[in-house]
């Protein structure tokens, strides 16, 4: 995580198949419920995303998830579709640009 001024990164997340299913949805809820725990330590949070990165292979369910975490904010997204992520157990990965809560 790299805060600069009001500008907060995070960079690529992924999960781990020891800590969540082998589900594109259950890894994805997982990152977005991490990258939240983290913004909150930046004084941010999920509605202050202003841009979200996603590589994965199975669009429709990482996209489940998302709605179901992201709730009505909608940040820019950009989806990149990969055959192959760097391990077989990695699912989705994402990176985001937020902003503090105060900005």
């Amino acid at each position: 995580i790299a805060k600069v001024g009001d500008n907060i990164t995070i960079g690529v997340l992924a999960v781990s198949i020891r800590s969540v299913q082998d589900d594109v949805y259950a890894q994805t809820a997982q990152l977005l419920r991490n990258f939240e725990a983290l913004l909150q330590t930046a004084d941010s949070d999920l509605d202050h995303i202003v841009h979200i990165q996603v590589f994965l292979a199975d669009f429709n369910r990482m996209n489940e998830a998302y709605i179901s975490v992201i709730k009505t904010h909608r940040p820019a997204r950009t989806v990149i579709a990969s055959k192959e992520l760097p391990k077989p157990s990695f699912k989705v990965l994402i990176n985001l640009t937020a902003v503090t809560a105060d900005a």
